[in-house]
């Protein structure tokens, strides 16, 4: 069975594929789950926990693993300017510890910061394209260490399969070797927005309650001179952070879709709906089926 699960691709030299049948058959699942922040990857992995699923969390694995030390630093930095814990913290005394939890990324997001006034909490430029970077190698890091944690889950936790709930920056990492390693152990699900009224709902979600985001360089500089111009300002740190948050998400959201899109053709894809609709591991084996299904059916009617 398994010599049909796998693919060539145009970009991957291999991805999973499969049948509904051998879908079915497939007696330890490992699935990666694609999509924005805030499509539901997270309650989706906390669903299927409930029933059986190891939830891996690269978001939770970046900030206790490979941030883990980076956001100590900056908490602890500004620890030593207040007197009273500089000398705690001198004499050993006191410790600190990251305490992030899968649903609340609350370090993570204070280590990456906003771009920005520091007067008004923001991140000077240089300092915020360092950390972007180290966030970036961070997250592939953590997906990179999706084939080992899919053996963990089974071979020391004895969970028979495994979801892999994957950051809403995955699309814009630019690193064939780790989203071919991923398409290689897991078959990729890409979550998908529809409509205008789910983009706008998600966009709002997201400026709610922020996740850690993760922008390319190259649409950093372009947005960042386009919204300097638009204010009439000259350097970074004249913006108001939460300002500048606000106004650049709505073009990030936009600028990943073609970007996720592309990724989807190494995989499945299913809706946002389809996914609120879920309600345990079984509709959710049944919706992968059909997404299965529809995308045999697209590339019947590609071929003819």
């Amino acid at each position: 069975m398994f010599a049909r699960c796998f693919q060539r691709c145009p970009q991957l030299t291999i991805s999973m594929q499969f049948t509904p049948t051998d879908f079915r058959a497939w007696k330890q699942k490992s699935i990666t789950l694609l999509g924005m922040s805030g499509v539901g990857k997270t309650y989706l992995s906390q669903q299927l926990r409930q029933d059986g699923w190891f939830h891996y969390s690269g978001d939770y694995r970046i900030g206790t693993r490979y941030l883990d030390e980076d956001i100590l630093d900056l908490i602890k930095a500004q620890a030593m300017q207040i007197p009273f814990l500089r000398d705690l913290l001198r004499k050993d005394w006191i410790a600190i510890r990251n305490n992030i939890k899968i649903t609340d990324l609350g370090p993570v997001l204070t280590y990456i910061g906003k771009l920005g006034d520091p007067e008004q909490g923001g991140v000077e430029l240089a300092e915020f394209k360092r950390r972007q970077a180290r966030y970036r190698a961070a997250e592939i890091a953590a997906m990179r260490d999706v084939p080992d944690f899919i053996q963990k889950a089974r071979h020391i936790y004895d969970y028979p399969h495994f979801i892999n709930d994957a950051g809403g920056s995955l699309c814009e990492l630019d690193d064939p070797a780790m989203l071919q390693q991923l398409a290689r152990h897991t078959l990729l699900l890409y979550i998908r927005v529809t409509d205008q009224e789910e983009e706008e709902l998600l966009i709002q979600r997201a400026q709610q309650a922020p996740k850690p985001l993760y922008y390319r360089p190259d649409f950093l500089d372009d947005h960042l001179q386009h919204y300097l111009q638009q204010n009439q300002l000259t350097y970074a740190a004249e913006i108001s952070p939460d300002a500048f948050a606000r106004w650049v998400f709505p073009h990030l959201f936009r600028a990943r879709l073609p970007r996720y899109a592309a990724m989807a053709q190494h995989g499945y894809t299913v809706t946002a709906a389809e996914v609120a609709a879920i309600r345990d591991a079984a509709d959710f084996l049944q919706l992968i089926e059909v997404a299965i299904a529809r995308q045999e059916a697209a590339d019947a009617d590609h071929r003819a």
